[in-house]
């Protein structure tokens, strides 16, 4: 079985916005993922981070479909 590398594209401790993302990311046919991890330091304990991972070799094509998004929710 063939194991891909995965990166983070975006991160937030918004669930609103990871799910837009995420959703943006499933609308442009790239497969991604949400994953969870606790903050350390300068946060609560109960702070989470969520990040959106994809396939290394679908990281450029997923920052293209992100910056679009944020630049045209920019003004």
């Amino acid at each position: 079985m063939e194991r891909s590398t995965r990166v983070s594209v975006f991160e937030s401790d918004k669930q609103a916005e990871i799910q837009l993302i995420k959703s943006k990311l499933d609308d442009a046919q790239i497969k991604n993922a949400i994953e969870n991890n606790y903050l350390t330091f300068t946060t609560t304990p109960t702070a989470t981070s969520l990040k959106v991972m994809v396939k290394l070799e679908d990281e450029k094509k997923a920052f293209d479909v992100i910056d679009a998004y944020l630049q045209q929710n920019e003004n």
